[in-house]
């Protein structure tokens, strides 16, 4: 118990971390634009571009989410069986009934997103909800369920805004510096030297901003769902089924992958060098199946 007070107390404070560096980021490169093209008025604009980004992220990151994924509002007379389901499962984890929505892919998958408990929604696909039987179905949303109760969905749901900003603004910088025309005939060759840098190492801040999401968070969330569901044998067995989908989201995005419950790039068929297991955004799933069954 103490554990996961800790974990949801350093969600709030990686979150702060996250803006507070996502603001310092657009700072350096307003700071270096503005030196470049002599004027002071880009790096004032560039303050409060990333301020009202902050807030946006904090705010309607989970609506970006949702809009990113393609997920549509879950009908109650379609999916009944769901919505019962998640309101038992919600008072066995004594948190408030989400927000429901349905992605309409043939790929097993979900996510939960929100800025809290009270705000949350959780998304499932239709290949999910076909594929898995109910037993399994109930592993996972209790899975997504943990996410809200141990504050996760903050962190990952402001990271998808703040790393596909920073994408964004490295795509406009690159962009500026080869066609910008003549305004920056004049700015110091070692200035803009710098900004090229900065527009090139961008992506890396946003990369590094999706790892600072801990893998742990995943380990954590299946243990809680499945003292939620009392059956961590639902969980393992949908994590292999999920596992073994070779398929990919027709929306898979890099700025939502760490949200869902498994890379939504490709199941167990993803390549998985030296180097992509270094910046993986889950854990092994064997090792996840592995973790489940050992807590029979």
């Amino acid at each position: 118990m103490n554990n996961i007070f800790q974990h949801k107390r350093a969600n709030v404070i990686k979150t702060w971390f996250l803006m507070s560096i996502f603001l310092v980021i657009l700072m350096i490169v307003g700071f270096f634009l503005s030196r470049m093209y002599g004027n002071p008025s880009i790096l004032y604009g560039f303050f409060i571009f990333s301020m009202i980004m902050n807030l946006v992220s904090y705010w309607f990151s989970d609506k970006i989410a949702i809009k990113m994924s393609g997920a549509k509002p879950m009908a109650k007379n379609e999916f009944p069986h769901v919505y019962a389901m998640m309101e038992k499962l919600t008072q066995a984890a004594n948190l408030p009934m989400p927000r429901l929505y349905v992605i309409d892919d043939a790929a097993p998958n979900a996510f939960a997103t929100g800025r809290n408990k009270d705000n949350a929604a959780v998304a499932f696909t239709r290949g999910l909800l076909e594929r898995l039987e109910q037993n399994e179905v109930e592993g996972v949303a209790a899975h997504e369920l943990a996410h809200i109760g141990n504050r996760d969905i903050l962190i990952q749901t402001v990271a998808v805004v703040l790393a596909g900003l920073i994408t964004l603004v490295s795509d406009f910088l690159i962009r500026a510096q080869f066609f910008g025309g003549n305004d920056r005939e004049n700015s110091h060759p070692i200035m803009m030297l710098v900004g090229i840098a900065l527009a090139i190492l961008s992506p890396i801040a946003a990369m590094l901003i999706q790892l600072a999401i801990s893998r742990k968070r995943e380990y954590l969330a299946d243990a809680t769902g499945a003292q939620i569901t009392k059956n961590p044998e639902g969980l393992a067995s949908a994590l292999e089924k999920i596992a073994s989908y070779a398929g990919e989201l027709k929306k898979a995005n890099h700025a939502t992958a760490h949200m869902y419950i498994s890379n939504p790039f490709g199941g167990t068929r993803a390549k998985r060098g030296f180097l992509t297991g270094l910046f993986m955004t889950h854990p092994p799933m064997q090792e996840r199946v592995r973790l489940l069954r050992g807590m029979r």
